[in-house]
């Protein structure tokens, strides 16, 4: 009994001690190779899309930004990885990447079974229907018996036959492997109606020869919370990506900006902001980062709101109003715990 006792002790250690370093493992690979390898989508603006210059945009390219700022103190040391939705997950899970952020739905499944965490939502979204107008549509339950274009891999395809069942309609899907091609089956005549995400919808219709000649339907059929993707079994790399999209929701609610972060870290005397921009409070300790860890997110990426107004706010081409992506004090859903 002694022996199994002894034995049960030092696998306990030997366990406790690979755990420990697997905790580690992805912060120290990334410190070592220089950058934060983060998947993206093939091309969605808005979201995570190449500019005319091959350099990478989006608010989905900003998280992996706040990440590399944060861990390496500079937000452009990030390798982009352009992945399908059915490539994606196999991608992260696999450690071709260290995060996944690509529009990609937070749900129980995926959570659980493919072994993977959801770090948080950084877009609150549902799925819609995009239709020609010369169709003649006004609502969803007009489409029975339409030709669909899909993109294969996705929660889409489920709440598009959940709907169709629900109402006792039936659909013809037409399958692709990427939001590009299911854009272009759409204009091609190829299908009736593009269902989608509704932010992809809106980043889909501006890549159409004359987007003024579709319109999304009003129905919105689902919940769809959009966020960044770690594997499991690694809390430290977790918890720093949860708080670097964290940091940037807080930034926004205290009005801390890209453009005032150098004068309020001398000046202000909130103790929230204090907190944010490591003078107080936590700091760096027990993420593993510098105590200006999110300083630099601020400075050079800036806050939530700074990043959803540049990349699919009003003022950018898709023109998409806050709606549910506002902070909850003004009537939305952005809520990040508080740094202390």
């Amino acid at each position: 009994m002694k022996k199994l006792a002894s034995v049960a002790a030092v696998s306990a250690i030997a366990m406790g001690l690979s755990a420990g370093a697997q905790a580690e493992e992805t912060l120290d690979s990334v410190k070592s190779k220089g950058f934060v390898q983060c998947g993206v989508s093939t091309g969605l603006p808005g979201f995570s899309n190449p500019d005319e210059k091959g350099n990478w945009q989006g608010l989905d390219v900003d998280v992996c930004r706040a990440v590399a700022a944060a861990v390496l103190g500079d937000a452009s040391k990030v390798k982009y990885i352009p992945l399908t939705a059915k490539e994606r997950f196999t991608a992260l899970q696999s450690g071709e990447i260290d995060i996944l952020s690509r529009n990609t739905t937070w749900t129980q499944t995926r959570d659980t079974k493919l072994g993977l965490n959801f770090a948080g939502v950084n877009y609150y979204d549902g799925q819609g229907y995009m239709v020609s107008k010369s169709l003649g549509v006004k609502s969803a339950l007009e489409l029975d018996g339409a030709a669909v274009c899909i993109q294969s891999g996705t929660t889409t395809e489920l709440n598009l036959s959940d709907y169709f069942r629900e109402h006792k309609m039936s659909y013809t899907p037409v399958v692709f492997d990427t939001s590009d091609q299911t854009v272009k089956g759409f204009e091609a005549g190829r299908c009736d109606v593009l269902t989608s995400d509704q932010s992809q919808l809106y980043a889909l219709r501006i890549k159409l020869a004359d987007p003024s000649s579709a319109m999304v339907l009003p129905e919105v059929i689902s919940k769809e919370p959009l966020g960044p993707v770690v594997r499991q079994g690694d809390d430290q790399w977790f918890n720093i990506v949860k708080w670097s999209l964290n940091a940037m929701i807080n930034a926004e609610e205290l009005g801390l900006t890209s453009a005032n972060a150098d004068e309020m870290s001398k000046s202000s005397t909130n103790p929230g902001i204090k907190r944010l921009v490591g003078k107080e409070g936590p700091k760096g300790e027990g993420l593993g980062l510098n105590d200006d860890w999110a300083f630099q997110i601020i400075k050079q990426v800036g806050n939530y709101g700074e990043a959803f107004e540049r990349n699919v706010g009003t003022g950018s081409p898709l023109k998409i109003s806050r709606g549910n992506n506002a902070l909850w004090s003004k009537g939305g859903f952005l809520y990040a715990p508080p740094m202390r």
